[in-house]
């Protein structure tokens, strides 16, 4: 006669912790009834995560010195993710290595401003534009040893360009000045050449997911779209005041973020242009660049206020601000291929690099050490609304400067406010009408 025998089999690794082997791991039980002070618990240590994150904001993580004026423009390689271009109004452009936080090129590329700077889309040249009326193609690789910097390619154009982009698939770049012209790379006369009116334009971006569409901003105040299929330009939109810079949501075809003179960024959806879909406030002074993350959930912007902000593409106000005492007015900004780093050029001849999460810890985390900050993450998101959480997470301290700005504009909209109240009052029913806050700005829209 046989006997069946059931043995419990137990593996000591699951019952013992990862440190320290001869303590036991207790295992918990989630019925809510043995823990009737749950959310209390929970609260305390949302409160003490939130505290801890803004001890450990330290955003600030190296300044790349080598510049002899002031950085006009910046371009990311789509290739590598440790380099950088750099152009400056002396006309030289520098190769930066973020990991030896070195500079590995220099290049005297224009005589005056560099006014563009872009890297071909496989990453073995770059073009920059600059005063003296040139495109110049550069190869990415450093010339042997007694070898002159000598361009690929010089192409002398008839007016200053402004601007330059290239296309994200095609050998194929867009420059802008009095026109927006397209350039194939084997070509020195545009394919295609874009005006609409007689003023000029300032900057020109290629969308990255709908290839053939671009974006430019002209003197006239207008933004203007293009379709390269098309012989003439798609739609034209005036608004109040100039925009400085345009940038496309990288995962959104239709979307894309204007930088404008009024202190203001106006996020639109390129099919209806009535009125952008948010406003983000919180500059005090004229936007004067703007870039997405990869993520296309977020982006950066740099002020003419010696500081640089960060938005969520759904908030008006801004999650983050970034500024040290000897930074100046910021002209250029560029957010990481790998989302977490932004560099930002200045006047005072220095390129910033910041942290994209302020409190963020650099380098690898152990498995607890991540379990723990997921774990702190799901609880500040559980609790952002309460007042005492909020409080502390919106906390910044601004320089003096922005400080007094703020408070003043503050007064300033109050007594427009009151000033239109006061008209409406007065006047007849309807003679003084009331304009959204998303339209006041725009002057007229042209197909």
């Amino acid at each position: 006669m046989r006997m069946k025998v059931k043995v419990l089999c137990r593996n000591p690794d699951d019952y013992v912790r990862e440190t320290k082997k001869d303590l036991q791991r207790v295992p918990r039980n989630y019925d809510p009834s043995l823990h009737p002070f749950e959310v209390p618990r929970e609260y305390v240590r949302a409160l003490n995560a939130t505290k801890l994150e803004r001890v450990f904001a330290k955003p600030f993580i190296a300044s790349l010195d080598g510049h002899r004026d002031g950085i006009n423009c910046m371009a990311k390689h789509p290739k590598s993710l440790s380099t950088v271009l750099s152009g400056a109004c002396d006309g030289e452009v520098k190769i930066w290595n973020l990991t030896t936080r070195k500079c590995t090129r220099t290049i005297q590329a224009h005589e005056g401003f560099v006014r563009g700077l872009c890297v071909r889309f496989c990453g073995t040249s770059f073009f920059t534009v600059g005063d003296d009326k040139t495109v110049k193609q550069w190869t990415m690789e450093s010339p042997a040893y007694g070898q002159n910097e000598e361009p690929i390619h010089t192409i002398l154009g008839k007016t200053v360009f402004t601007g330059v982009d290239h296309h994200w698939k095609n050998a194929m770049f867009a420059t802008c000045g009095q026109q927006i012209d397209i350039w194939d790379e084997q070509r020195t006369s545009p394919m295609r050449s874009y005006t609409w009116g007689v003023d000029s334009f300032t900057a020109v971006r290629f969308n990255p997911i709908e290839t053939q569409i671009l974006a430019s901003c002209a003197v006239d105040r207008s933004i203007v779209l293009y379709d390269m299929r098309k012989p003439t330009p798609l739609k034209k939109m005036i608004l109040e005041m100039r925009t400085n810079a345009v940038c496309w949501n990288p995962m959104e075809a239709f979307m894309f973020t204007a930088a404008n003179e009024n202190y203001k960024l106006y996020t639109y959806d390129m099919r209806y242009m009535d009125a952008p879909v948010k406003v983000h406030i919180d500059h005090v002074s004229a936007v004067l660049d703007v870039d997405y993350s990869p993520t296309g959930k977020e982006f950066v912007s740099a002020s003419f206020d010696k500081s640089i902000r960060i938005f969520s593409v759904t908030s008006g106000n801004s999650r983050e601000v970034y500024h040290t005492k000897r930074m100046q007015h910021v002209t250029c900004v560029r957010w990481s291929a790998d989302s977490k780093y932004i560099l930002c050029g200045s006047d005072e001849m220095n390129i910033r690099v910041w942290k994209a999460n302020a409190s963020e810890k650099l380098g690898l985390l152990a498995p607890r050490e991540r379990a723990a900050r997921n774990y702190n993450q799901k609880l500040k998101e559980k609790f952002q609304h309460h007042p005492q959480i909020k409080r502390i997470s919106r906390h910044r301290h601004l320089p003096k400067s922005i400080f007094s700005l703020i408070r003043e504009q503050r007064i300033m909209k109050e007594a427009r406010r009151k000033k239109d109240v006061n008209r409406r009052k007065h006047s007849k029913e309807g003679a003084v009408p009331i304009v959204p806050e998303k339209k006041k700005h725009i002057v007229a829209v042209v197909d």
